[in-house]
């Protein structure tokens, strides 16, 4: 009897488990497949019936005129141009001190850690102004920049992010490399190897797992910024696509089911570098949580 009341009480928490499970996912695709609606429909339609209505019709129009309007090519090219290189060198130098913190011992191994997951915990917000005046003076080439500084150049864009998103990395990857046997290191350095020839041809091969997961996130999250851009630089040409959507939205009108269409467009390449990396997503974050 006490089986039976352990077999359904099992059944009803895992009914209840799967049932907010559900209703979470809902409420986080809800706005996803609202903009999805709204951009299958037309302006005229929107404005006669309203948003909460049921469509008169649904067209791809706005995906075409959004392409066009905000010259999405160029925007895309602006954002690899940032994207690429900010995710490259953040993952290559947290790697490279994420090896050190967790295969030497010394004496601020654990402080410099902790220095550089603190810089994660610190609002960007407060630095904004005396970054922007910091980047006033620091003198660049003109090739990099035409105001002859880091300001209004997409090179200050690229070493805000890897600053700012180093220190998440090397959190995630030390506590990955802990668990890497010591043992494989030690072979390596009996054989002859030096320290990078360590980190490089033992060590980081290992962790194509954890790179993987980290790449996903540090794309979406270098991608999807609007703030530095914005802060950072002023020329419009060179701004990456979150800001190509303001291009979509008139001075005195605003087409909400053409921008819907522009966001989702925009949203494609995060969805692409998910899908084509989901396989080493969670068990990559997963193993790099198990050992502190």
């Amino acid at each position: 009897m006490t089986g039976t009341t352990n077999t359904a009480g099992g059944r009803a928490g895992r009914i209840a488990l799967h049932t907010f499970l559900v209703a979470t996912c809902l409420v986080w695709l809800a706005p996803v497949l609202w903009a999805a609606f709204a951009s299958l429909r037309t302006i005229e339609d929107t404005n006669q019936n309203g948003y909460f209505s049921w469509p008169t019709e649904l067209t791809l129009d706005n995906f075409g005129k959004a392409w066009e309007q905000a010259d999405l090519p160029h925007y895309y090219l602006n954002t690899l141009i940032i994207t690429i290189p900010a995710l490259l060198i953040t993952l290559f130098f947290s790697s490279m001190v994420a090896f050190v913190v967790s295969r030497f011992s010394f004496r601020f191994n654990l402080a410099l850690l902790m220095l550089f997951t603190a810089g994660n915990l610190f609002p960007q917000q407060v630095i904004v102004t005396p970054l922007y005046r910091l980047y006033r003076l620091i003198e660049v080439p003109e090739w990099i920049s035409d105001s002859g500084s880091l300001l209004d150049s997409q090179l200050g864009v690229i070493l805000i992010h890897v600053a700012f998103q180093t220190g998440f990395c090397v959190f995630v990857l030390s506590n990955y490399m802990k668990t890497i046997p010591m043992e494989l290191t030690e072979a390596a350095r009996v054989d002859g190897a030096g320290v990078f020839r360590q980190y490089w041809q033992v060590i980081l091969p290992l962790c194509r797992p954890v790179l993987a997961a980290l790449a996903t996130l540090e794309f979406t999250w270098i991608y999807n910024d609007f703030l530095w851009a914005l802060v950072l630089i002023q020329t419009g040409d060179k701004m990456p696509i979150t800001s190509a959507l303001n291009n979509l939205g008139g001075q005195f009108f605003k087409d909400n089911n053409l921008i819907a269409a522009g966001s989702l467009l925009v949203a494609v390449p995060t969805l692409v570098v998910f899908f084509t990396l989901q396989r080493h997503f969670v068990a990559g974050l997963t193993l790099g949580s198990t050992k502190g």
